[in-house]
């Protein structure tokens, strides 16, 4: 094996659905295995297991390295949510971070997971970013980030009820987020982004009419933004601005919650939407779909997505052994409210 490449931990997610088949596809592709060392949380026997019912064959297994799994408890069941599932991925999970944390792996690409499962099996966190943080002691802003080919978002509040997003928007949120998807553009798209910001209430607000968050808290977060150099405009409208960003307008948005962005990501390009774990000290990316518990097995479930993550894996993992990657970035110094 090249010591100069990348080392990444795959994992294969929630094993009662699609994710992995979805692993042993991309392992079966040598384009994939000769752009990183391949570290994978699972046994020979799983490996075999997957790899017949994904229909496909892994030519030589030399340069892959077996982690198994601390996982010791009841066989989990195909295409259902279970406790056994969750205290799986979550166990595997654990194992690649930790290889991270130790020196031993550079990054991590898990296959799709079932928040479900996890929150029966134990995580008591929002969802599997807030774990990670938790289990690598980190305790600076994170954000989900979400690529397609022609746009990237970034999301001031995540897995929250909508009852609760206003009480998490504020100026320091704000600008963090957007110092952020600045970063993971500028180091996976082009050197100057060109950001624009969501407003969170209808028509931006109309000046305080419905609601004064784009006055007292996004607008002063992108004019601070801007005096940072950052090329950042807005807020604006949610139902005009994805149009004009899919468009060319803009490299980046900043969505204020979920659903916000990725209603239209994935309307924009379902089958290519990978998932970036932005802010930790550790690259962690994902397909951005679920665990196609239907589809088990059919043969249906596209690769796309998990492709595109992985070349974003190992472009992160890539940088972060030579430099300062897009996992990484300076708490603001604006107060949140």
């Amino acid at each position: 094996m090249d010591s100069s490449q990348p080392r990444i931990v795959l994992v294969p997610g929630d094993l009662s659905g699609v994710g992995p088949e979805l692993m042993v596809r991309l392992l079966a592709d040598p384009a994939n295995r000769v752009r990183a060392r391949l570290l994978v949380t699972a046994t020979a026997a799983e490996l075999d297991s997957f790899a017949r019912t994904a229909a496909a064959t892994i030519p030589d297994r030399d340069d892959i390295e077996l982690l198994g799994t601390t996982y010791t408890g009841p066989e989990i069941p195909v295409g259902e949510v279970s406790v056994a599932a969750g205290r799986r991925a979550l166990a595997d999970l654990a194992t690649a971070l930790d290889r991270c944390a130790g020196g031993e792996a550079d990054g991590v690409l898990f296959l799709p997971l079932n928040k479900g499962a996890m929150g029966q099996a134990g995580m008591r966190e929002e969802d599997e970013l807030r774990w990670f943080a938790k289990r690598l002691e980190f305790e600076g802003f994170t954000s989900e980030l979400n690529f397609i080919e022609s746009l990237v978002t970034a999301r001031v509040t995540s897995h929250v009820p909508v009852s609760e997003i206003a009480d998490g928007i504020s100026a320091g949120r704000v600008l963090e987020t957007i110092e952020l998807l600045n970063r993971a553009v500028s180091q996976t798209r082009t050197s100057i982004p060109r950001l624009a910001v969501c407003a969170l209430n209808p028509h931006a607000g109309e000046g305080g009419k419905f609601g004064r968050e784009e006055i007292d808290d996004i607008a002063p977060a992108i004019e601070l933004a801007r005096s940072r150099g950052i090329d950042v405009e807005g807020p604006f409208p949610c139902d005009t601005l994805f149009s004009r960003a899919v468009g060319g307008d803009y490299d980046g948005v900043v969505t204020m919650y979920h659903d916000q962005g990725q209603i239209a990501m994935k309307l924009l390009g379902f089958d290519q939407g990978v998932t970036v774990h932005g802010g930790l000290p550790v690259p962690i990316a994902t397909p951005a779909h679920g665990t196609a518990h239907n589809i088990v097995g059919t043969g249906a479930a596209d690769l796309g997505p998990s492709s595109n993550a992985f070349d974003l894996a190992v472009r992160m993992a890539d940088q972060r052994r030579s430099t300062t990657g897009i996992d990484s970035i300076s708490k603001s110094e604006v107060p949140a409210k």
